[in-house]
This record gives C-alpha cells, structure tokens and sequence, in this order.
C-alpha cells in the first residue's frame, strides 16, 4: 500500500508578550492622574524597600529594592510620591487586562501579574505591530495601564522585544521581530546584556560570561551541544529559542507550584506568643486557600520564624512535620502549626518575620488510600465540605467574612501600611466621594 497523504508542514509558532509598565506605579496613577509626570515609588512590606518606580523616579537614580529610609532626603528633596503597595487594587487591575486579551484570543498564558504570554499563531493579522499598537490603545483606553509588547516566533525573543519596545521611546511600545531582517534582530541580540536574557538570571549570567558570552546573540551563536553542557537541556533550548525555533509552549493552564509559602516582616518585632499565633492562622488560611484554588492536598507542612538579620544574634528556626492524611483544611494546618509554637518560642528573642509553608502536593480529586488505615476518607469529605462552604461564603460577602478566632488574637504582626491608597475597586465604603455644588440653589 502506498500512502497517499503528504506531510503537513508545521506551523510556525507566532508568540506576544504584553509586559504592563511599571505595573504597581501605573495602578496608582488610574486613580491619581497629577502624578502622570511625576516621581512615583511603591514600596514593599512595612514601607521597607522600593518594589516599583516610575520612570521620573528611576531618573533620580532611585534603584530598584532601595531601602526607603536611606533615600529620605532624596525623596523629600525632589517631592517623590511614596505608596504602601496595594496589592488587592493591582490584582484587580491585572484581572481587568486579563479580561481583554482573552477577548483577543482565549490561548493566553498568564506569566506573572504585570506580564502574559498569547499565541497569536491561529490568528489572521497583516500587520503585528499595528495590531499591537490597536491592543496597547485599548488597554490603555479601557484600564488606564501602558503596556509594551514585544511579538516573535519564540517566548524568549518575544520578551527580548517587549523589552526593547519598553526602553526605547520611538518604537511606540512595540516590537515585532516577525518579517524583520537578520540584521534588525541581531542588532537587538547583541544590545542585550547576557544577564538580561530570559531564563538566564543571576546564577546562569557568571559563569556564561566566563566563557565569553555578553549578550544575547553570543548565546545565539554558541553551539547547541556546547550550551548543554553548560546549562543542561535547558541551555540548548535557550539557543534554539534565541534563533526562532519555539521550544516552550504556552502554559495555558497555569503552572502548578511544587510548592506555597506566605511570609511577612512584622510591623513591629514581638515576643509575644499570642501574637505569633495570630500570624500563623493568617498566613495559614491564606496558604491553603490558594492550595484549594488548584485543587491541591499537601503531604508535608511547616513554620519558620526569624528574628532581624540586621542586628547582633541573628537567628532562624523551622519546623515542619509531615502528614498521614494530605490536606487542605486552614483549620487543621493552622493547629498543627501552632503545635509547633513552643518548639521554637522564647521569651527572650524578638521575632521579626514569620512564615508558613506547604509542600508535597497531590490532587484533591484522588485521595490515596493505605492498608494501615491512617487516611480516613470520610475525614477528609467533612473538611473538603466545611472549606467549600468556608469558601463560598466569603466569596459572597467578603473576604475574610468568616474567619478563625485565631486571627483576632492580635493585630501588631501586621506589615505597616501607612501609605497604602484606597481599595478604589474592591471596598464600597473607600470609593471616591464627588459633590456636586449648584450656585443656583440657595443656601
């Protein structure tokens, strides 16, 4: 027999990123356009550290991470507007962009807040970088984010020219590397520091550079098999990305975490018992919330706690411990942790940073039975039932609704916001209030 049929050629891949600019600065502007053109920072937990800046206040030599205390005069001197981050109000945003670029096309992947991958690859468009330029205006138009968008046949050059697109103001926010000559793409390889280069970071960076690759297109040139003894399987793949050839595909799903942890530097050091306890019924509800968001159990479970790196006697403590019966009950993680409590508690030590974390995941939905009768299935349907309607009842009115008693213990564990703006679009009773005053009407 002879077969008729002729290969298929494969389709080239076509990949966008749109990257928001300056995401938890531009947030703050929806709500503050005078400070459009003016020095912007957020800062982290407790007011501590620069997480965002503007470009103004990048001008300024403002870096990023720069302790808040240290840049005073500097920020005073220069009426540098300072924000506790808000990360309610930017979650929110972000969930507003993503509502538009799904109108694009529903195969989109959603990196980080601030970034999302599409595959343009099934869409019919003439010209991409008019099309990004139409996306960018409407983002713009109906959020109030500028975003830049880079467009190539591969994740990894699609970042490198959203990149450009952002730091060069005459290219309008965007960058296509589709139908652009060899010349134009190597140009932008060669202006991008090894360092810079997706999935590189700071740990691959040193030892590339001591083997003489600088930049981007150096990595494009090395040889494949060399690249892979350099970096393992994922140094070759860097290197066909690099030249077009897509070796990622898109995470439509969204990536699992192999792992959850929520952590937060007290708005005041403590060595109060109670106000530990208080921390860990938090940020445990808070972690197996998001376990139950992806449909997770958790075998293995654990508590850190530390007291400040900054002064003399720096210390850490951890324990973790690990479960019969995986679970994503906030009530039984939040018990077993505060078991551990006095393991690792002492009058004498100012705790500065709590944190809990879960690891070891398997699905909800195939509970693993054993022989010795340690997992009770029964067990885990009453918790799997009592957080569904935990869950469902928060979503309805409010989050936090219901809560543990635990949470209440005490509030001074909480990170310090004193700058943090309004819940514009999240909380009725912080929305802005507008009057309207007639000159008709009398007094």
């Amino acid at each position: 027999m002879h077969n008729n049929h002729t290969p298929s050629t494969p389709q080239i891949k076509t990949f966008a990123l749109i990257d928001c600019n300056n995401f938890f600065v531009s947030c703050e502007r929806i709500f503050r356009p005078d400070l459009q053109t003016k020095p912007v920072v957020v800062l982290s937990s407790n007011d501590g550290c620069v997480v965002a800046r503007s470009n103004q206040a990048k001008r300024l030599g403002i870096p990023m991470g720069a302790p808040a205390f240290q840049y005073r005069q500097l920020f005073k001197a220069n009426n540098v507007t300072q924000f506790s981050a808000n990360f309610e109000l930017y979650g929110n945003i972000s969930k507003r962009i993503t509502q538009i670029l799904t109108q694009v096309t529903p195969h989109i992947e959603l990196y980080s807040v601030d970034e999302s991958f599409l595959d343009l690859s099934e869409l019919k468009i003439d010209h991409y970088e008019a099309w990004a330029r139409e996306v960018r205006a409407r983002i713009w138009r109906e959020v109030g984010v500028p975003v830049s968008i880079g467009i190539a046949p591969s994740k990894t050059l699609a970042k490198l020219a959203s990149e450009l697109a952002k730091h060069d103001d005459a290219l309008d926010g965007t960058v296509s590397f589709i139908g652009q000559s060899k010349e134009f793409i190597e140009q932008a390889l060669a202006a991008t520091p090894i360092r810079e280069v997706w999935g590189v970071g700071r740990k691959l960076a040193p030892k590339l550079q001591a083997e003489g690759v600088g930049n981007a297109l150096a990595l494009a040139q090395m040889r494949p098999q060399y690249a892979q003894k350099i970096m393992g399987i994922h140094g070759r793949q860097m290197v066909a990305e690099l030249n077009g050839t897509s070796c990622q595909p898109l995470e439509t799903q969204g990536r699992v975490a192999q792992s959850l942890m929520r952590s937060r530097t007290f708005g005041e050091d403590t060595n109060a018992l109670h106000v530990l306890e208080a921390a860990i019924a938090s940020l445990g509800t808070q972690a197996a919330f998001r376990l139950r968001t992806h449909g997770l159990l958790a075998r293995r479970i654990g508590v850190f706690a530390n007291t400040n790196r900054h002064k003399p006697g720096y210390k850490r403590w951890t324990r973790e411990l690990t479960l019969t019966q995986p679970t994503a009950d906030s009530g039984q993680i939040i018990s077993l942790l505060v078991a551990k409590l006095p393991e690792i508690f002492s009058r004498g030590q100012q705790y500065h940073r709590l944190g809990v974390f879960l690891y070891d995941f398997v699905p909800a939905s195939s509970l693993q039975t054993d022989l010795l009768g340690h997992v009770d299935p029964a067990s885990h349907d009453r918790a799997s039932a009592r957080m569904a309607a935990l869950d469902h009842i928060n979503q309805i009115h409010g989050k936090g609704k219901i809560r543990y008693a635990a949470e209440d213990l005490a509030a001074s564990w909480q990170p310090k916001r004193d700058l943090q703006s309004p819940h514009y679009v999240s909380n009725w009773t912080e929305l802005p209030t507008v009057k309207i005053y007639n000159k008709t009407m009398q007094a």
